[in-house]
């Protein structure tokens, strides 16, 4: 499959992996590409900030890190997510861990179809676009004791 998931210096357990991995390949389908590889690696946020400080030149944390690799209409690339820091932001923003995740997933899926997120605009765009794709996730979780 196109998408894969993988941890770097973290213990941790992905819940719904082949709801996330349909999810993903639809959203990006949604908007008339490819999936091609994209790998989510999933770290800490001191494994994150040392990324973003070598690879980014900035000094901060973040949620997370997207490489893109897309050419042409193949969506590709490598999304670094910490863990760590979507613990946190679901805290302050009152939403479950799981809820969380997938913003910040889908929010790196965003970035490799080319929507930016610097200006308020392109903010808001975003934030629209992430929550159309969070209504849909729904439909690729099989019940359980199905």
């Amino acid at each position: 499959m196109p998408v894969s998931f993988h941890k770097e210096s973290i213990s941790f357990r992905l819940a719904n992996s082949r709801a996330l991995k349909a999810w993903v390949k639809s959203v990006v389908e949604s908007k008339n590409k490819k999936l091609g590889d994209v790998a989510y690696v999933f770290c800490s946020d001191e494994y994150l900030l040392q990324m973003n400080q070598e690879h980014l030149q900035h000094d901060y944390y973040t949620d997370i890190i997207t490489f893109d690799y897309t050419e042409g209409d193949i969506v590709c690339g490598d999304l670094f997510v910490s863990v760590d820091r979507v613990k946190e932001n679901a805290i302050k923003e009152a939403v479950d861990f799981d809820i969380e995740l997938r913003r910040v997933m889908i929010h790196g899926i965003m970035h490799l179809l080319g929507l930016k997120d610097k200006k308020k605009g392109d903010q808001e765009a975003m934030r629209h676009a992430e929550n159309q794709a969070l209504m849909l996730f729904e439909s690729f979780v099989v019940p359980r004791g199905t």
